[in-house]
């Protein structure tokens, strides 16, 4: 019964950050990337049952926010047409690269929620290194792999999954080296967990494309890659050791910060590159009174995303956070972003998509799930470096997409958007 009862938990994380991924299919890039993981930070606290974690709550939703958010950086809509190919090569080599894309956004993103974990009073993360370390790790990687050794994974477009790839590795020694286990087993687990997502959301996307299937299948990767990357954060961040940080509250001014920046800067960031007049009014297209109903949306978009800001301000200025707290920021956080996906595709011109009802169904489910689900953290939790069995799981993950790459080209012949990496 406690095993069903830690799944509850691990459920609800991942069911959150997979629909707040779906919703980000509609803004993009790092900010509407940011938005979603602080989502899945803030579900992580409030199954967590660590009043010293409550405490934390912003500054732990900000660590996931940016690490999941800064993977937005990376392209991959040419990766996802490898996946399309007809031929083995090319479809494995799509897969296979988007795990290695979708573990990067879970590397970091559950790589930083855990070290925000393991800074305690006693034990203070040193930010300033481990951010230096992670730049020059970033530079010096890209550097070396796409300008010296020339090797490319997304040709023409942007390679900045180098990057990532370098801020992780360089994260992953600054916490070996300062004995930072619990982190590393959530920056693993994670990493696992996004990256089996996201290849085998390419494989479901082709699947649903190839049957004609009558929803939004980039949707359906999206909502892979956050549901399994939101499992292996969750799971690796249940099954380890936590330290207690008895004073756990940060500084005010700290806190203030943290919050100003997840209510303030990124939705106002989704708002100038999306929500804007001149971005809907374009992506509306050819409707009658599309002035009209450009204005209603960018107006409507701007009051919510301000009301939003004020009300969470006033609530939750003190810092002194309960779990009630914690489940207000999320679901308003949450519920905001998602109708601001109503929004900006075209809610005021009577277009609304079935994937936009199952974000509420889903938004539902998770609030149903909290209240009424008994969660039980597990007692066994660990701070065991396994590579062994890490090992033997991306050797599981690779087969598994080996095998779906076979299924995939089986089912069709040359699809629409399809590259070859490979002749």
């Amino acid at each position: 019964m406690g095993n069903k009862k830690f799944n509850i938990g691990v459920l609800i994380v991942a069911m959150s950050l997979a629909t707040a991924w779906a919703i980000r299919g509609q803004f993009g890039h790092e900010q509407g990337a940011a938005w979603a993981g602080a989502i899945g930070g803030l579900a992580l606290v409030v199954v967590s049952q660590r009043k010293d974690w409550y405490s934390k709550m912003v500054l732990i939703s900000l660590a996931s926010s940016i690490g999941w958010g800064a993977g937005g950086m990376i392209s991959y809509g040419v990766v996802v047409g490898y996946g399309k190919a007809d031929n083995f090569i090319n479809a494995f080599y799509g897969l296979s690269m988007l795990f290695v894309i979708g573990a990067l956004f879970g590397l970091l993103g559950g790589g930083l929620v855990g070290m925000v974990l393991e800074s305690t009073k006693k034990n203070r993360v040193n930010w300033g290194a481990l951010i230096s370390e992670m730049v020059a790790g970033a530079l010096l990687t890209y550097f070396f792999l796409i300008e010296q050794i020339g090797f490319k994974m997304t040709p023409p477009r942007s390679e900045a999954w180098a990057l990532i790839l370098g801020a992780g590795l360089a994260m992953l020694f600054h916490m070996a080296r300062t004995k930072r286990n619990s982190a590393i087993r959530v920056a693993v687990i994670s990493a696992l967990g996004g990256g089996f997502g996201f290849g085998f959301g390419n494989f479901l996307q082709v699947v649903g494309n190839v049957f004609e299937v009558p929803f939004n299948m980039w949707n359906v990767m999206e909502y892979s890659i956050g549901f399994f990357g939101g499992s292996g954060m969750a799971y690796g961040v249940f099954s380890s050791k936590w330290p207690l940080d008895e004073k756990a509250e940060p500084k005010r001014w700290v806190n203030r910060i943290a919050l100003f920046v997840l209510i303030v800067f990124i939705p106002l960031i989704v708002f100038r590159e999306s929500l804007a007049y001149g971005h809907i009014l374009s992506r509306l297209g050819d409707i009658s009174n599309v002035e009209h109903i450009t204005f209603l949306s960018t107006t409507a978009a701007a009051i919510v995303l301000s009301f939003k800001a004020i009300f969470l301000i006033l609530k939750l200025k003190d810092g002194n956070y309960a779990k009630k707290d914690v489940t207000l920021f999320l679901f308003v956080y949450f519920s905001a972003y998602a109708l601001m996906s109503y929004i900006v595709t075209g809610l005021f011109a009577g277009e609304m998509g079935l994937n936009h009802h199952l974000y509420v169904l889903n938004i539902i489910l998770v609030y149903v799930l909290l209240h009424k689900g008994k969660i039980e953290l597990p007692n066994n939790v660990s701070q065991t470096i396994n590579t062994k069995k890490w090992f033997l799981c991306l050797l599981a993950i690779l087969v598994t997409l080996a095998l779906l790459s076979l299924i995939a080209i089986s089912l069709h012949g040359e699809l629409p958007g399809s590259h070859n990496r490979f002749e």
